[in-house]
């Protein structure tokens, strides 16, 4: 089969190599499609931890079980699949366990003809997306439902601020805030990604790279019970500030580093709090693919390329010039 390679760090290419081969507990997905996460970037770039080299990434695809391993139902062949990228979550609902990998790094990834995953991953893809929007899905709406739902504890009605808009996780965050009937606002540096937030459902968004947004953020919105965050750094401080007293800071990253000097004192006197996320259990897994196929809700893919235009595909992502899912076609 063919696959994209990460041969060494900043390095990669298209190779001919052997089809993966379904182990007992396994099944091997013929994939149509796969999606980028900045985990993929990372990798290349040397910036990840466990990184070997070479390896296949790709944390998100969706395909056709071709074939299965002992112990696993026959049935699985031939049906039309989406895939769990979190491995062994471990037994906690609190935290992922020592043992917890995300497909792509270790195990070989979905920028492949085909993968091998084991069984328990699978999922049927849901029926109302194409190849590309389901390949989109994974560990962007994965991410995003925990830090929405089962860290942020969002409920109908209330006031959500989703920061950076434009990058997979912040676009299903929005969009599961709406349809769960959240009043949501967002923040960008770009005019454009805010128009077409509002067009997704967004009451409105400001531009993060102006002085003093958070102040007009809370005159023109109000204070947020839930914010959701990637960024961190200096910016962090802002949103304790747009916290409501009891509201909840989720964040899953931290792309503009560490948060300096902040306030505990209206942390603490507010009872704010302030939420790790990462990836998300079985059970956030089952509940977002029942959402996202009860409401019908479809992944915003940005850009679509082959794989043996992948090299721009990363680029893109690298400057962050994608507003949605950056998608691979195999």
């Amino acid at each position: 089969m063919r696959a994209l390679r990460i041969e060494a760090v900043g390095a990669l290419a298209v190779r001919e190599v052997p089809d993966p081969v379904a182990a007992a507990g396994e099944a091997v997905v013929d994939i149509r499609a796969a999606a980028l996460n900045h985990r993929d970037v990372w990798i290349k770039l040397g910036q990840y931890a466990g990184l070997k080299y070479p390896c296949i990434p790709g944390s998100d695809g969706a395909g056709i079980v071709s074939s299965v391993g002992a112990g696993v139902d026959p049935s699985w062949v031939g049906r039309q699949v989406v895939m769990n990228p979190g491995l062994d979550w471990g037994p906690s609902e609190s935290a992922q366990g020592a043992a917890f990998t995300i497909l792509g790094l270790p195990r070989d990834g979905t920028i492949a003809g085909r993968v091998s995953v084991p069984a328990q991953q699978l999922c049927a893809k849901p029926g109302h997306l194409g190849w590309e929007e389901a390949a989109a899905l994974p560990l962007g709406g994965l991410t995003a439902w925990r830090a929405l739902f089962s860290r942020g504890r969002a409920a109908p009605g209330e006031r959500v601020l989703v920061t950076g808009i434009g990058g997979g996780v912040a676009l299903f965050t929005l969009q599961f805030a709406v349809a769960a009937g959240n009043e949501v606002w967002v923040t960008s540096g770009s005019d454009d990604k805010i128009a077409r937030a509002v067009a997704l459902g967004a009451r409105g968004g400001f531009r993060y790279d102006r002085p003093e947004w958070p102040a007009a953020a809370a005159k023109e919105a109000g204070l947020f019970d839930v914010i959701v965050d990637s960024a961190g750094g200096p910016g962090f401080a802002g949103l304790v500030d747009l916290a409501a007293p009891g509201g909840r800071i989720v964040f899953f990253g931290a792309t503009r580093g560490n948060a300096n000097e902040l306030a505990l004192r209206k942390v603490f006197w507010r009872q704010i709090s302030l939420l790790g996320s990462t990836m998300g259990s079985p059970a956030d897994w089952a509940a977002m693919t029942e959402f996202v196929s009860r409401r019908a809700i479809r992944p915003v893919v940005s850009d679509v390329f082959a794989l043996e235009r992948a090299a721009q595909a990363f680029e893109l992502m690298e400057r962050g010039g994608q507003f949605g899912k950056i998608v691979i076609t195999t």
